[in-house]
């Protein structure tokens, strides 16, 4: 029996752009892209891509349930909700939420007491809304304001623009993505120890399995160790 939906292909879904995992649209670029890539070659599988076009990022999920993909790779947090849907593969690494900012306004923001008033921009189903809504909930910030999951560039806009006080994102993401936008710094890190996974439709544990094999191989073997320096600044 296959273990994937179409023998021989592994269809993976994501949602971009979200560098340095997935960039921009029609790349074949990007850390989950080539992780994938490499899975896929060691289980003798050909990897094919679809991206995942919805406002909330957790809808992703469904491709799984609904038996349209065979697995999701997309900067994806482990989350309990999560998990009571899909089942995850190992962690594959750890990162917390970054806040960036327009250091032209705010030029010397370093912890939660200078966020004081703002408002944040978020994604909807992204994991740091869970910072977000806590932030609301002590009184740190004053609100958020929600973009939907392919909205990141109108919400930094409306940063550089000064109509949000922040944005909140996985750090290496926000990192990349102010990277070209002079006006806007990542001020902070929130030490949220996110661990990333591959997700799996809960009735295929041998896929899962198998990947789970094929990523103790790239460990071992020290491609893991080459793409995570090739993507990730150290």
């Amino acid at each position: 029996m296959s273990l994937t939906l179409k023998p021989g292909i592994l269809l993976v879904s994501s949602a971009y752009p979200d560098p340095p995992f997935e960039l921009a649209d029609g790349s074949e670029n990007g850390f989950d892209i080539d992780l994938m890539r490499a899975l896929a070659a060691h289980l003798g599988l050909q990897l094919q891509r679809q991206r995942y076009l919805a406002d909330n990022f957790d809808g992703i999920f469904d491709g799984l349930k609904n038996r349209a993909c065979d697995a999701v790779i997309s900067g994806t947090t482990i989350t309990p909700d999560r998990s009571a849907i899909v089942q995850f593969s190992e962690p594959y690494l750890e990162f917390n939420q970054g806040v960036a900012v327009n250091h032209e306004r705010l030029p010397r923001v370093s912890s939660e007491s200078d966020l004081r008033g703002l408002t944040a921009g978020i994604q909807a189903g992204n994991t740091s809304d869970f910072v977000a809504r806590r932030w609301v909930a002590a009184g740190i910030i004053a609100g958020i304001r929600y973009y939907p999951y392919d909205g990141i560039q109108t919400a930094l806009n409306d940063l550089e623009a000064g109509t949000i006080g922040l944005v909140i994102k996985l750090f290496p993401v926000i990192s990349w993505l102010t990277k070209s936008r002079p006006k806007l710094t990542v001020s902070m890190q929130v030490p949220t120890h996110e661990n990333l996974g591959i997700a799996f439709a809960k009735d295929n544990p041998d896929l899962c399995d198998a990947v789970n094999g094929a990523l103790h191989v790239l460990h071992n073997n020290g491609e893991f160790d080459k793409l995570r320096a090739r993507w990730f600044a150290t």
